[in-house]
């Protein structure tokens, strides 16, 4: 095709779009837009973008929105637990969430499963446990902000301290993982002949007859003595473990922090245990703007903590989908897929960004706009080299509003 009727098809591709989008613009403020028909209103409102999307919105990329708010709570005498995986969030193939309370002295029971456990306590505070196969043991307390990793197949628990108990995310690398695949220590004993659990234990029939029939999951306990008591009782610094299973993420200076907010990266460079999960916390003070970007390495998978939020993911083939966003949330973004996040509430927003890999990776549009030559990015952009100058030149994370 000659240089001619490539410009002639560009030039007609050009003026569809601007007409398709002046056409969509047009919808948006006459009654075309109406809806004479049942809404649910509270639903509109908490995402009006999906409702009435931008212009820019093309084409169809799949769900990246679901909330934990959606799903069925599993509710026990103490505690509770509720899950986002693919089986609502059919994208999300990389990680799964489960969002989890325990009441004061409750234990998530002592139990392993298939897949590598990322957590961040979001309330309260509660000790954790976590034995190598070598026999060390890890005791730690965790507070709010705090992270920890137990590896997949480690023997671990959870149980909530006082005043009141706690509330946390746990991130898990499977998609399509359930909690209720967790393998549990009360069913491995259910389901064990008792003549092998009494040669095995070395305790008669008196003893094997008290041990539970079926699985505990979430259940209340006296609260437990205090750390370092319970540190000696099993064994003290002989049987410590070597390697450090929790993380302060709160106490750590940010990694990156403007005007327009702060972002603290945690993956295996500074918590080593964690070779599989990389995060991200991220706050936005109202109308700052988490930058356009993209992640080269694994998708991402978001759980909003607070605040209000719009994202536009952008991907191949000119496909684009706006969403909004609020607390208790969770966002997918497909891997190297464009997207920016923007604070639209009047409150800070803080979120989540998740990864099924050993670093935070991501790449900056200005960045990556500032490092190519100035000609290169006019003839892309239709730019001169005043306006390719104002650009923020070094990867920011978060601009201002």
């Amino acid at each position: 095709m000659s240089s001619v009727a490539l410009a002639t098809a560009a030039f007609a591709g050009l003026a569809a779009n601007a007409q398709e989008e002046a056409g969509t613009q047009k919808a948006e403020r006459d009654h075309s837009s109406s809806d004479p028909g049942q809404e649910n209103k509270p639903l509109l409102d908490e995402n009006p973008s999906s409702n009435l999307p931008p212009p820019t919105d093309q084409g169809d990329i799949g769900p990246i929105w679901y909330s934990f708010n959606l799903v069925h709570k599993r509710v026990q005498q103490g505690g509770w637990t509720h899950e986002v995986n693919q089986r609502v969030l059919p994208t999300s193939r990389d990680l799964a969430g489960v969002n989890m309370r325990l009441t004061a002295g409750s234990f998530r029971e002592l139990h392993w499963h298939t897949a590598d456990e990322w957590a961040i306590m979001l309330y309260g505070n509660a000790r954790v446990t976590v034995m190598n196969p070598d026999g060390t043991m890890f005791i730690d307390d965790v507070g709010k902000g705090d992270l920890w990793l137990f590896p997949a197949g480690f023997p671990h628990s959870i149980q909530g301290l006082g005043p009141d108990g706690c509330e946390f995310l746990l991130v898990f690398d499977e998609g399509n993982f359930s909690e209720d695949g967790t393998f549990l220590l009360s069913e491995f004993v259910a389901h064990t002949p008792r003549n092998v659990l009494m040669k095995n234990f070395g305790l008669g029939k008196d003893a094997i007859a008290k041990l539970p029939k079926q699985e505990l999951y979430i259940f209340p306990a006296a609260l437990p003595l205090s750390l370092a008591q319970d540190k000696a009782a099993v064994g003290g610094r002989r049987v410590e473990s070597p390697i450090q299973y929790t993380f302060k993420m709160s106490a750590m200076t940010p990694t990156r922090k403007t005007p327009g907010g702060e972002v603290r990266i945690v993956d295996s460079r500074n918590f080593p245990v964690s070779k599989n999960v990389a995060s991200a916390l991220v706050t936005l003070k109202p109308g700052a703007l988490r930058e356009l970007h993209w992640h080269p390495n694994a998708s991402e998978w978001q759980f909003w903590i607070a605040g209000k939020g719009r994202m536009t993911v952008v991907m191949n083939e000119g496909r684009a989908r706006t969403m909004d966003f609020n607390a208790n949330d969770v966002g997918l973004v497909p891997r190297v897929a464009g997207h920016y996040i923007e604070n639209t509430g009047d409150t800070d927003a803080t979120f989540l960004e998740m990864f099924k890999a050993d670093q935070f990776i991501d790449v900056s549009l200005n960045n990556w706009l500032r490092r190519v030559p100035p000609e290169a990015v006019s003839a892309h952009l239709n730019l001169d080299q005043e306006l390719i100058a104002k650009i923020p030149p070094e990867k920011e994370l978060v601009i201002p509003g």
